[in-house]
């Protein structure tokens, strides 16, 4: 219990100041036989800045449960 709750902390931490990431996929626009073309999209995943309390808070508690004990 101890050791979720330190991770929940340092990934609450690290979701304040990373607020997304973003990367790039490559998809096949035409197939036709030989005749192949794809493009590039780039996608985004992002997350709330309150995502990162919640998981600091949830860390906590799980720190809070672990001494209880």
């Amino acid at each position: 219990m101890k050791t979720i709750g330190i991770i929940l902390i340092i990934a609450g931490i690290a979701m304040f100041f990373v607020t997304g990431f973003s990367f790039t996929t490559e998809e096949t626009v035409i197939d036709a036989g030989p005749i192949e073309l794809s493009a590039e999209k780039e996608k985004n995943v992002n997350w709330p800045p309150y995502a990162g309390g919640a998981s600091i808070i949830a860390g906590l508690i799980f720190l809070g449960l672990s001494k209880k004990k």
